[in-house]
């Protein structure tokens, strides 16, 4: 599994990328938004792992850039600077989930597979949509009951 790291505190990410090293992970470490971002151009991941409180751009912006370029990237906030607002912010561009500092290292490992595990079900649900034949298998809940009242009451579409 391929890690992206985006934390301005060195001596923190230089632990965490070893640490995640011996549990197997690839990681790519960044110490700014910018370099994440940069790094997301050039290479797929399977997992993000974002700073709120960055130099340049912050984590909120990243988060919304790693969205756009990496759609189906699944962000983990791993922040010292915890609070609802910063919560409500990071869910806004669908952060996986709002961790704090100090982080219980068997939590994150958990968090990050959990993260993965969440991707590729997502994948896989967006190809099976792809594809199969645009039938009614493929209608939401809502547009199934329309559907289905429409010709209880003899409505044409």
């Amino acid at each position: 599994m391929k890690l992206l790291f985006v934390d301005n505190e060195q001596t923190f990410l230089k632990y965490l990328t070893n640490r995640m090293v011996l549990e197997g992970f690839t990681v790519k470490a960044t110490f700014s938004g910018e370099e994440a971002i940069q790094a997301a151009e050039i290479e797929d991941f399977d997992v993000a792992i974002v700073e709120l409180q960055l130099p340049g751009i912050d984590g909120i912006e990243v988060l919304k850039c790693l969205r756009q370029l990496q759609p189906f990237l699944p962000s983990i906030v791993l922040t010292a600077h915890g609070n609802v607002d910063n919560a409500l912010k990071s869910a806004k561009y669908n952060a996986f989930k709002f961790l704090t500092k100090p982080v219980d290292m068997a939590m994150l490992l958990r968090t990050i597979h959990e993260a993965h595990a969440h991707r590729l079900e997502f994948e896989n649900q967006n190809i099976e949509l792809k594809d199969s034949p645009d039938d009614a298998s493929n209608k939401g809940a809502m547009v199934k009951l329309f559907d289905k009242l429409r010709g209880l009451y003899g409505v044409k579409a």
